[in-house]
């Protein structure tokens, strides 16, 4: 599997941090040619599923995804979120925190991912193009917090 890890300090409270890196359809907006194609409804919770998919014209691939674990921060406190990845091309998992840091807030994101018909030799590969690609998408919701 790729593994990367993102960590991104920001002068945003803990629960406008959350609100933004949690919301799934401005993260799919930020990612290269992909949009968020269908969501349960609702607040999101543990059980919340969602789909994102990225093509290029008719070609594409479908990201389903389930939130496992939903632990909005308690006020000040830390929030968590673990999203499991259960598409037939795209498999693994990614956990989200968010934590105060003086008068902001600190996240963290870690993510492993396997892709069908990419060999484990490419991993690091996938690794450094997914830390550029979510790198620049955490980035964006984070906006002038960053």
């Amino acid at each position: 599997m790729s593994a990367f890890r993102l960590t991104r300090a920001v002068a945003l409270p803990v629960g406008e941090t959350w609100r933004r890196v949690t919301d799934w359809r401005a993260h799919a907006a930020r990612m290269p040619l992909t949009a968020l194609v269908s969501a349960s409804e609702g607040p999101t919770r543990a059980g919340t599923v969602f789909t994102v998919r990225s093509a290029v014209g008719p070609v594409g691939v479908d990201d389903p995804m389930e939130v496992v674990r939903w632990e909005p921060p308690d006020g000040d406190g830390t929030g968590r979120c673990r999203l499991v990845k259960r598409g037939r091309t795209i498999r693994g998992w990614a956990e989200i925190s968010v934590r105060p840091s003086g008068t902001g807030s600190v996240v963290v994101w870690v993510e492993e991912l396997r892709i069908r018909a990419v060999p484990g030799v490419l991993d690091p590969v996938v690794a450094r193009l997914g830390r550029w690609m979510f790198g620049r998408a955490l980035d964006g919701l984070l906006g002038d917090g960053h």
